[in-house]
C-alpha cells in the first residue's frame, strides 16, 4: 500500500538570549495546528530526556569548548534519532527553539570554536539534512540583555557572557544567514509583537499555503 502522507516540514528559531522567539515559536505552532497540521514543538539542547540532562549541564557546568561543542552536537544526535526525523517521516511538522546554527553562533562566532571542527561535528551527525526554514531573530545585544534582565530569571552560564560575546554571536548568526540565503530568514526582533507575528505568517504562507 502507498504511503499518501504529505512529508513534515523541518523549521527552525534562531537568535541570542532575549531576541523573543518563544512567543513567536508559540504563535506559528497555533497558525500551523489552525491549517490541521500535527506539529511537534521541541528544543536544543533537550528535547529529549537524555538532551534535557544534557542541557541542564550546558546551561550550568564549566565545561572545555570542545567538550561543549561536542555534547552540542552529541544532544542533538539523539534528538534527531529520537524524536526530530520520526516525527517528520510520520507526516508531522516539527517547529525547534535551535538547532546547529546555534552550535554556528555560539560555539563558533561566541567562543572561537575552530569552523573546521564545527563543520567535522555537523556532516557527522546530519550529513546532507538541514531545516527547510530557519528564522533568525535579530537583536542588539543591550536590548536583547535588558529583556533578559527584566524577567527576573537567574540566568545561566550563557546568558551571564558578556555583551561582546553576543555581539560575535550575532554576528555569526548573520554570517550564516549569507551563506545560506535559500534557508534562512533574518527578522528584525526590534519591532512590535504583532508586526512579526505577521511577517512569520507572510513567510510561512508564501512558502507552503499558496
Amino acid at each position: 500500500m502507498t504511503d499518501t502522507r504529505a512529508p513534515g516540514r523541518f523549521i527552525t528559531f534562531e537568535g541570542i538570549d532575549g531576541a523573543g522567539k518563544s512567543s513567536q515559536i508559540a504563535a506559528l505552532v497555533a497558525l500551523l495546528e489552525s491549517r490541521g497540521l500535527s506539529v511537534d514543538q521541541t528544543r536544543e539542547p533537550g528535547g529529549t530526556a537524555l538532551g534535557e540532562k544534557l542541557r541542564d549541564l550546558l546551561l550550568h557546568e564549566p565545561m572545555h569548548l570542545e567538550t561543549e561543542a561536542m555534547l552540542m552536537f552529541a544532544a542533538r544526535r539523539e534528538h534527531l534519532a529520537a524524536r526530530i526525523k520520526p516525527a517528520l517521516e510520520a507526516g508531522r511538522w516539527v517547529v525547534s527553539d535551535r538547532f546547529t546554527d546555534a552550535t554556528y553562533a555560539y560555539q563558533v562566532g561566541g567562543r572561537g570554536l575552530d569552523a573546521a571542527k564545527f563543520a567535522a561535528l555537523e556532516n557527522w551527525v546530519h550529513p546532507g539534512f538541514q531545516p527547510e526554514l530557519t528564522l533568525v531573530f535579530d537583536l542588539a545585544p543591550e536590548i536583547a540583555a535588558a529583556r533578559v534582565a527584566s524577567t527576573g530569571v537567574n540566568p545561566d552560564r550563557f546568558e551571564r557572557e558578556q555583551r561582546d560575546f553576543f555581539e560575535r554571536v550575532r554576528a555569526a548568526y548573520l554570517e550564516r544567514a549569507r551563506m545560506a540565503p535559500e534557508r534562512i530568514r533574518v527578522i528584525a526582533a526590534d519591532r512590535p509583537p504583532q508586526q512579526i507575528r505577521a511577517e512569520l505568517e507572510a513567510i510561512v504562507t508564501e512558502r507552503w499555503f499558496r
